[in-house]
């Protein structure tokens, strides 16, 4: 007869919790030297955390040398039950928030490229009044590429999402906020900037280079992108004006981003009547997500704010 030796864990406390909350911050950040801003403790101490739970649990979980940061098998599977073990107490807090009359717990906000500041999105009022109304809840407030908002949305991990809409996913509920008109942009360092020939501005196209979001997005996007050399991707918005205005790309900006810099005669529009696309704004949240009553009612004060539009 085959004998085979069980390792309880035993109880599950506090300590235990804290360095399951060391681990699953080392796996998303990458390794040990990016999770020390995160937690803001030292690599050294992050390593003695990690050798305390790898003695706790007896398994291996990463392996870290000159091939960097890797989890083990084992490390890949604790991993993902951490991460559920997670999103189980997040749901039983948010449950037990939701419950009491008084608004508290914790409401987590991430949104795409510009949006937070964009005064159509009236993000300063919501706020505002959200502060006022709801002072015991603690708020995060994010930034994030597109994909990451919607499977963060989709996984939990934060409450309401803001994004251009550019497909719809099952799960996620799309609240319209407002439309955004995107144009092709050139700098005053680029040889169209000055032409005011229609066709020699398509002629000139062809041969130049463009920076495009490197994502994939919705038809008429696509159909912008048809007869433009794609030479370079900048997701951010920033980065690419930045690509745009060295003179050496053109893309595509949204009419209120670029605004600034074609008021000082360092941008201007390419073709407007042709090269351009519409862009829905969104807020995202989960369809079937808990019970939630600060991203409910924060949801509300947002909707009555864009109706004053």
């Amino acid at each position: 007869m085959v004998q085979v030796s069980l390792i309880e864990l035993g109880q599950v406390g506090d300590y235990e919790i804290r360095l399951l909350k060391v681990f699953k911050t080392v796996v998303e950040c990458g390794g040990f030297s990016a999770a020390e801003t995160v937690l803001n403790i030292s690599r050294s101490t992050i390593s003695v955390h990690m050798a305390n739970l790898e003695h706790r649990l007896k398994l291996k979980l990463c392996s870290r040398g000159r091939s960097g940061f890797s989890l083990t098998e084992e490390g890949a599977i604790i991993y993902e039950s951490v991460r559920r073990l997670f999103s189980q107490l997040e749901d039983f807090r948010s449950t037990v928030n939701a419950l009491h009359v008084q608004l508290s717990g914790e409401l987590k906000l991430v949104a795409s490229d510009t949006i937070c500041l964009d005064e159509r999105c009236r993000f300063p009022q919501v706020l505002s009044e959200f502060c006022r109304q709801a002072p015991d809840v603690f708020m995060q407030f994010e930034t994030a590429p597109m994909s990451d908002i919607e499977r963060m949305i989709l996984n939990g991990e934060a409450d309401v999402g803001f994004i251009p809409y550019h497909r719809k996913l099952d799960g996620l509920i799309y609240h319209s906020l407002y439309e955004e008109t995107c144009y092709l942009y050139c700098s005053d360092r680029h040889p169209l900037f000055m032409e005011e020939d229609d066709d020699q501005i398509r002629q000139g196209l062809v041969n130049c280079r463009s920076v495009q979001a490197g994502i994939q997005s919705n038809p008429e996007v696509a159909v912008q992108m048809v007869g433009l050399q794609k030479s370079a991707t900048a997701y951010y918005y920033e980065t690419r004006a930045t690509m745009i205005l060295s003179g050496a790309y053109v893309g595509f900006l949204p009419e209120h981003y670029a605004a600034r810099y074609v008021d000082e005669g360092r941008l201007c529009k390419l073709l407007p009547q042709e090269r351009s696309y519409k862009l829905g704004i969104a807020a995202i949240t989960h369809q079937f997500g808990r019970l939630n009553k600060p991203r409910d009612f924060f949801m509300r004060l947002l909707q009555t704010q864009i109706a004053r539009r």
